[in-house]
C-alpha cells in the first residue's frame, strides 16, 4: 500500500507535446519536449510503436512533474507521462478539454 503521504509528493500537471524526434539509439524511443507551464523539459518515452510524430505534436499529457531524472540510452528524460497500456495497445492519458499547460492534476 501507498500512504497518501507518499502519494501527495507526485507532481501531475498537464504537459503539451511541442516536438518530437526519433531516438538516434533505439527503435521504439522518442525524444519529447514538453511544455508544463513554468518550463520545458525532455521527456524520452517508448511510443514509436503506437504513436507517430504528428499524433504527439500539440497533444496535450499527463506528465509525473518531479520525478528524478533519469538517463535513458544516453538522453536525459526529466519526468514521466502517463499512459495505460493492454497487450495490443498504449493509449495516452489526457484533458478532456484544453487546458493550460502547467495545470496541476489533482
Amino acid at each position: 500500500m501507498v500512504r497518501f503521504e507518499d502519494f501527495s509528493k507526485l507532481e501531475l500537471k498537464v504537459g503539451k507535446i511541442l516536438e518530437v524526434r526519433d531516438h538516434p539509439n533505439a527503435d521504439k524511443l522518442y525524444l519529447l519536449k514538453v511544455d508544463i507551464g513554468e518550463k520545458i523539459i525532455q521527456l524520452v518515452a517508448g511510443l514509436k510503436p503506437w504513436y507517430t510524430h504528428k499524433d504527439l505534436e500539440g497533444k496535450l499529457i499527463v506528465v509525473v512533474a518531479n520525478l528524478e531524472p533519469k538517463e535513458l540510452r544516453g538522453f536525459l528524460s526529466q519526468g514521466m507521462l502517463l499512459a495505460a497500456q493492454s497487450k495490443e495497445k498504449v493509449v495516452l492519458i489526457s484533458p478532456q478539454e484544453e487546458i493550460a499547460p502547467g495545470s496541476v492534476i489533482r
